[in-house]
């Protein structure tokens, strides 16, 4: 049987470069184990930092060691690797702006190829903060209490803007949450508990996005689930996440030690199928596909389940939570990268 070729697409020009290539090590890892190596060969491709494309042995050497490579200047970002012509299915694995914001997509798209994941509607909603709550909205979901705003309402007028920390103080009250709407990971999010540090945070803010997000502070349990499918879709067991931060930023998620994973999450068997359903309802809402991680707050005292947001192509490493749900859900690990290719053949056969 003809194996089919895969590309292997990680690094990327978002802060979650590091992360892209400890994910690539572990999908690369599953490609290789006996069930597998029989169906697919991989190719892999690195995305430098400034957007250019290596393919072959560079790409091959990064992957193997996990070291991001020193930019190569006068590469050019438009020029792709000869190799790429060669790719039967693509896996995108990149996270943040640039990767799993609808750009990548839209290129892989137009070079009719199949790829993991969702398209470029599903990956751009998923990815903005705004547009994923309105879509949120229209579903039915509950949610926080938010606003949104732009860089242009911050730093345009400086006389305006006290008007518009009390209008946000009045919708939302404190502690509030202050995010850039497109950025992943709790990059330059803000928990702000008074005036000072609600300015503070929205200028930050806006240095890093020009749509900006400001949510109502939630005292929740933050419970996670795992999508999986295209148009026939599953949910699998609730996890749940532990800290001892503030909340849930850069840091905390990515220092080890600093966050517990519990799967499943000690919650009442009721709370645990509601939550399923909603992640099921919030995939179909923003036109996901293949996979996405949908979190959630659990308001223990009133037994309220608010949504958090989608992540359509979380982190992919052996201890991340994604995997783990499913592996704690019977699908090994292995077998999960499998089913993500076949779930990209199925729906590029169905568009054609």
């Amino acid at each position: 049987m003809t194996k089919l070729r895969v590309g292997l697409l990680f690094g990327g020009r978002s802060g979650e470069h590091e992360v892209s290539i400890s994910s690539a090590q572990a999908i690369a890892q599953a490609l290789s184990v006996e069930e597998n190596t029989h169906k697919y060969e991989i190719l892999p491709f690195y995305i430098q930092k400034n957007g250019c494309w290596l393919g072959g042995e560079a790409a091959q050497q990064i992957l193997e060691t996990g070291i991001p490579q020193l930019e190569i200047p006068n590469l050019n970002p438009w020029r792709l690797p000869d190799q790429v012509t060669e790719v039967d299915v693509w896996i995108p694995i990149l996270h943040g702006p640039n990767g799993e914001d609808g750009t990548i997509q839209g290129l892989l798209t137009l070079m009719q190829v199949p790829f993991v994941g969702s398209g470029v509607l599903g990956s751009a909603v998923g990815m903005d903060k705004i547009a994923m709550k309105i879509a949120f909205e229209q579903a039915g979901l509950p949610q926080v209490k938010y606003k949104a705003l732009t860089r242009a309402q911050v730093w345009s007028n400086p006389c305006v803007f006290p008007k518009l920390c009390d209008e946000i103080e009045s919708a939302l009250d404190y502690p509030c949450f202050v995010k850039p709407a497109n950025l992943g990971s709790s990059v330059g999010i803000a928990k702000v508990r008074s005036r000072s540090e609600l300015e503070t945070a929205l200028d930050n803010a806006a240095t890093y996005d020009r749509r900006i997000i400001v949510e109502a502070g939630v005292v929740a349990r933050e419970v996670e689930c795992a999508v999986l499918g295209n148009d026939q879709t599953k949910a699998s067991i609730v996890g749940e996440i532990t800290f001892n931060s503030d909340f849930y930023d850069y840091e905390t998620k990515y220092t080890l030690g600093k966050a517990d994973l519990l799967i499943p999450a000690p919650i009442p068997d009721a709370v645990s199928r509601k939550i399923q359903d909603m992640a099921l309802q919030a995939f179909a809402a923003v036109d996901a596909a293949g996979l996405a991680r949908v979190d959630f707050f659990f308001v223990e005292a009133t037994g309220e389940v608010l949504i958090n947001e989608i992540n359509t192509f979380p982190g992919f490493t052996a201890t991340s939570m994604y995997p783990q749900l499913w592996a704690y859900s019977g699908i090994p690990f292995a077998e999960l990268v499998d089913r993500l290719i076949q779930l990209a053949l199925e729906r590029y056969t169905v568009k054609e």
